[in-house]
């Protein structure tokens, strides 16, 4: 299906931008604060800024800024955790322009934590060999730096930022380049957005899951529209299961983080007897790359038979907790948990997308004028499994090229104005959209989760192509429908990617092979 509304649909609104940008997080910002004072751009938010993966964001940015650090040691510490499977020399770029990048957000005064000396304050996540992740608010980097790139693009005399913006479906013309963005606001209008430069920039894909780190508003959305234009996805099986999401009795579809900084300030990883079980699975234990610990957690609790794991990092004061961890304590508490006398209960829970849209080292797609940056790119950096802590550096330094990329490349001189093609009307919908994404998230946490094998993914990826046969046979305006429209496309190249690579690799586990 090339767009996902019919020949129903009107249009309320006209606008056009040099460059749009969808998405608030860390990617958007950056990218948009890089780009030329001459090019007039708006960074479109699904809701607002302070809803999204970069907001939640807690552990810090990974480079190499301290004087016994070496980018060529963050070099090889990412292609480990990446299973072989990363591109090299994006990896070095991440890595060689990545120190520089953090000089420029400490410029910008976003408030990393500081060091008795006053220098920066870095500690250490699994897969790391080197104290190298810096961070703010303790374990609210995200938050901080979002706050800050978001205050500083607000004052720029080029940047418009506009809430509550659904993005529906990308346009393009007549040679297949970007032309524009059809969009949805919350009153249920249609505009059409001209611009020949369009970043997507809008995080992942959480709501595919039951339960994930992400916020519900992660619903695929970029990455279905840009399947949708022509833009290629690639490594789409490579998802990160995070090993410590917080564990509760009634299953949240949000599930809260446990840092791995935790488990880096010398938290253990223990079952419901007290035994430690990662000694001896790896030689850095309980800080081993994630694909390693969530499926120690996963067999420890299918031997024990529990249904979550333990961390106890007891051995820290409660002041020490406090000050390190003011979120995750403060949230613990509420649960009735004082990180500092009780073990955290902990399970592993959808985190990260690995693959997404195939990216170049200028972030550039398959599509002229589109750009992918952050999660929802794939420019090659992680391989099989992230390394921890890279993430928002990919934001970074990736969305810094996109910007200088479109510089080089666009500027202020008139264009088209976006059209949107003549469609057929199809009939309305008549489905249980609950029911429907309920059932869809039991597939993929069933299916498609920590562990694979084959017969498991070919029942899955056959009732997901039912769901999205009935779904694009029917049209109906609202945005729960295209959320789920969405979901089942994102779940889908999932769960066949999954299929398709019979080995296990990286964060890719398959029981089978």
């Amino acid at each position: 299906m090339r767009y996902i509304v019919d020949g129903s649909i009107k249009i309320a609104r006209r606008s056009h931008y040099d460059v749009v940008v969808i998405g608030a997080g860390i990617a958007g910002l950056y990218t948009a604060l890089n780009l030329s004072h001459d090019l007039l751009c708006c960074i479109f938010a699904k809701e607002t800024i302070d809803i999204s993966n970069s907001w939640l964001a807690q552990g810090g940015i990974a480079a190499a800024t301290s004087p016994d650090d070496d980018p060529e040691l963050h070099f090889r510490d990412t292609i480990i955790a990446g299973a072989g499977l990363c591109d090299e020399e994006a990896v070095h770029v991440l890595v060689d322009e990545g120190p520089s990048d953090i000089k420029r957000l400490v410029a910008m005064h976003v408030p990393f934590d500081l060091n008795e000396s006053g220098d920066l304050d870095r500690t250490r996540e699994g897969g790391h060999h080197m104290n190298r992740i810096v961070h703010a608010g303790g374990d609210a980097t995200g938050r901080e730096t979002v706050k800050t790139l978001a205050r500083i693009a607000s004052d720029r005399e080029n940047i418009e930022m506009r809430d509550n913006t659904f993005l529906v479906d990308i346009l393009t013309d007549e040679n297949y380049a970007v032309s524009g963005i059809l969009t949805q606001a919350l009153d249920g209008t249609y505009e059409i957005v001209s611009t020949r430069a369009l970043i997507i920039a809008t995080g992942g894909c959480g709501s595919v899951y039951e339960t994930s780190t992400n916020p519900s508003i992660a619903t695929a959305d970029g990455l279905a529209a840009a399947a949708r234009a022509g833009a290629e996805l690639t490594n789409m099986e490579f998802i990160q299961f995070h090993p410590t999401g917080l564990w509760s009795p009634t299953r949240d579809q949000r599930a809260f983080l446990i840092s791995e900084s935790v488990r880096g300030e010398g938290g253990l990883l223990k079952n419901g007897k007290g035994e430690r079980f990662m000694v001896g699975q790896h030689e850095l234990a309980e800080l081993a790359p994630r694909d390693i610990v969530a499926r120690a957690i996963t067999a420890e609790m299918r031997r024990t038979g529990e249904d979550h794991m333990y961390i106890d990092i007891t051995a820290k004061s409660e002041d020490e907790l406090c000050h390190r961890f003011p979120t995750i304590f403060t949230e613990c508490l509420k649960r009735g948990i004082n990180i500092a006398k009780d073990y955290i209960p902990v399970c592993p829970v959808h985190h990260y997308l690995m693959g997404g849209i195939k990216t170049d080292l200028n972030s550039r797609t398959s599509v002229p004028g589109l750009y992918a940056c952050g999660e929802a790119a794939c420019t090659g950096v992680h391989g099989a499994n992230r390394l921890a802590s890279n993430s928002m550096l990919e934001c970074l330094v990736f969305g810094r090229r996109a910007a200088r990329d479109i510089n080089r490349r666009y500027n202020s001189a008139e264009q088209a104005e976006a059209q949107l093609l003549k469609l057929p009307v199809r009939p309305a919908a008549k489905l249980d959209y609950a029911e429907t994404r309920k059932y869809m998230q039991h597939l993929m946490s069933t299916y498609a989760f920590v562990v694979r094998n084959e017969n498991g993914l070919i029942y899955a990826i056959g009732e997901m192509k039912k769901i999205q046969e009935r779904l694009e046979s029917c049209f109906d305006s609202s945005i729960e429908y295209a959320e789920l429209v969405n979901l089942a496309t994102v779940s889908l190249d999932i769960l066949t990617a999954a299929l398709n690579r019979r080995e296990s690799v990286g964060a890719h586990y398959r029981e089978d092979c």
